[in-house]
């Protein structure tokens, strides 16, 4: 009886070592372990009986891998590991990518599986995952389609897919269905809340972004391709320059540009996706894109300041409409319950 703890601890190690790297040598798993080969073999194979899939290769170095399985065995999990794992399962409930019911249940698997002190100390990282507000929210997108997306990029295959456009601006409608669409699929990522593909449209001959909600993938998928290099190489720094308001974004149904008689320093602190020009100590050039063109006025008009517009004419129509609907509002009396009150000076647009 007395051997059961080391020989259990022993295996645990051995196990972790094989999940650390694809490939041991026999020889320096052995070392690491403090046993003889001898003993290292009857691990593995006590491993093996317990479901890891545990294969042995042969060579100068020969040695053992841990392969993926047809079951699923008893997982293994360091402290620090249950604490990522339990924090990525509840972000993932806000993810947006149809996985939230299945992320909780499997928080609630994996939580009851686990030791009672381990168990507390998850507890106490029970937290909210909140979005930001949004006028309206964010769209679902179906797991499945998620998983074709992610196929498609992994096999390096052509994917053909429907794709719906946003509506323009005060039409009430779902979007505008273009013609099939065929891509090389290269990343897929999420932005501002949002699921969206890095691909090079084979029609278009251009890098293109696509929201994932608004994809219909297609069967089968196309010819195999070889990737082509993202343009600045870096995933995360294309994106980001698609979504600055400037260029074609490919998502962006309303992009405007202005002139603010504010700093462009103070305008650039407020925003993320747009660009910024200085074009003198107390006067800027900024170009934003938005979903609407009303609500692109509305997000400039945050700044307390004059605007011109450069253009286009749908962005002053839209300024004109809120203006109507403003005065509109300011002429109504204030309602039985209303309550006046000094509003502290803030030029911290974010407030007004």
């Amino acid at each position: 009886m007395g051997i059961m703890p080391k020989t259990s601890a022993r295996l645990l190690s051995l196990l972790s070592l094989l999940q650390a790297r694809r490939d041991w040598p026999g020889a320096l798993l052995a070392e690491r372990l403090e046993v003889s080969p001898r003993t290292l073999r009857r691990d593995v194979e006590r491993l093996r009986e317990l479901g890891y899939p545990i294969v042995a290769f042969k060579g100068p170095d020969g040695g053992y891998r841990l392969d993926a399985g047809a079951e699923l065995p008893p997982l293994l999990f360091d402290d620090e590991q249950a604490v990522a794992l339990a924090i990525a399962l509840q972000i993932a409930t806000t993810a947006g990518a149809g996985i939230e019911e299945a992320a909780a249940r499997a928080l609630n698997t994996v939580r009851q599986v686990m030791p009672a002190r381990l168990r507390r100390r998850i507890d106490t990282l029970q937290f909210t995952a909140v979005e930001r507000p949004t006028i309206r929210p964010e769209p679902q997108v179906d797991s499945s389609v998620i998983m074709a997306i992610s196929a498609a990029i992994h096999t390096r295959e052509v994917l053909r897919f429907d794709y719906i456009l946003a509506a323009p601006a005060g039409v009430d409608d779902k979007g505008v269905r273009t013609p099939p669409r065929r891509v090389q699929p290269h990343h897929l990522v999420t932005w501002g809340g949002r699921w969206y593909l890095v691909a090079w449209d084979l029609d278009r001959e251009d890098w293109r972004t696509f929201r994932a909600d608004r994809i219909t993938p297609r069967t089968p998928t196309g010819p195999r391709f070889t990737p082509r290099e993202l343009p600045g190489g870096e995933v995360a720094a294309f994106v980001a320059s698609r979504f600055r308001g400037s260029g074609d974004s490919g998502d962006w149904p309303c992009r405007g540009k202005v002139i603010l008689d504010v700093p462009a320093a103070e305008v650039s602190r407020y925003i993320r996706d747009g660009v910024v020009e200085e074009l003198g100590p107390n006067r800027c050039r900024l170009t934003l894109g938005s979903w609407s063109w009303p609500g692109l006025a509305a997000t400039i008009g945050r700044f307390d300041t004059d605007i011109e517009v450069v253009g286009p004419a749908e962005l002053g129509n839209a300024f004109a409409h809120l203006a109507r609907r403003y005065a509109t509002a300011a002429a109504s009396p204030p309602g039985a319950d209303a309550v006046g009150g000094a509003c502290t000076e803030d030029r911290n647009p974010q407030a007004a």
